[in-house]
């Protein structure tokens, strides 16, 4: 299919057009184009050397990623910034990059994917940042220990628990990747639980005396499955195969 074609409906699905309060960094959007054609599509978290090099492996010559090119803000094309680029334009890969919409998005959306995948039950938005929300909760029956076995069987990777508030959970909220400062949000809300990606070192003690659990569940593991979502529905719509790059970072 035509990239113009993609990439206008993926702007009109994930709601581009919509006012995110999203960092300026992560233009939303086509970063690069490719000579016009899309034919195999990849799939992963990050924009960086290993994922292109990944994508060209795999022949795809467009790329859906969480995080894109820019989100060290402007700098000159030299050393790895010039790699990339280069590496996209060498290799007729064209990049698209979906932060916010991606993590808000009803049904693909890294919240949404995730507490459905949890078994969470959606009652509502939850979590704002910078004055509009961004992820969900739910309610859930489930003790705090299985809760933790179904996020490492899910994600591949096994969380770090503040076990702070009940052993029976109930109220689960979802941000994922870096929502650790959301827990006094989780708290405010009466959520018992809150899953997301990481938090500062500081967040331990809002949990502790805020009688919060929350899990760590990993910054990329978290949002690995926004990203699979919207290429599998990609797929399903266009009859286009694809491919999820996992670069792990452990974080």
């Amino acid at each position: 299919m035509r990239l113009d074609e993609l990439t206008g409906y993926l702007d009109d699905y994930l709601r581009l057009r919509d006012e995110v309060a999203d960092p300026p960094e992560a233009l939303n959007g086509l970063q690069v184009a490719n000579s016009g054609e899309v034919t195999r599509l990849a799939a992963a978290v990050d924009l960086c050397e290993a994922t292109i090099r990944m994508a060209d492996q795999e022949r795809a010559d467009c790329l859906l990623v969480h995080h894109g090119l820019f989100w060290g803000g402007l700098r000159p094309l030299v050393g790895p910034a010039y790699r990339r680029v280069a590496g996209l334009i060498a290799r007729n890969i064209a990049l698209y990059a979906a932060h916010l919409p991606l993590d808000r998005h009803p049904d693909v959306g890294n919240n949404a994917r995730l507490a459905q995948l949890l078994g969470v039950a959606p009652r509502g938005e939850f979590g704002s940042h910078r004055g509009a929300p961004i992820g969900v909760w739910g309610e859930l029956n489930a003790s705090r220990d299985d809760l933790s076995r179904t996020l490492a069987t899910t994600l591949g990777a096994t969380p770090r628990v503040l076990p702070f508030g009940p052993s029976q959970v109930r109220r689960v909220g979802i941000v994922t990747g870096a929502g650790g400062s959301l827990i006094p949000q989780a708290a405010a809300a009466g959520l018992d639980t809150f899953v997301t990606g990481e938090g500062q070192h500081w967040t331990f003690f809002d949990a502790e005396e805020l009688g919060v659990n929350v899990f760590y569940a990993g910054h990329y593991a978290t949002e690995t499955v926004g990203v699979k979502a919207l290429a599998e529905h990609v797929s399903r719509k266009y009859s286009i195969p694809w491919v999820f790059l996992d670069h792990p970072t452990g974080l």
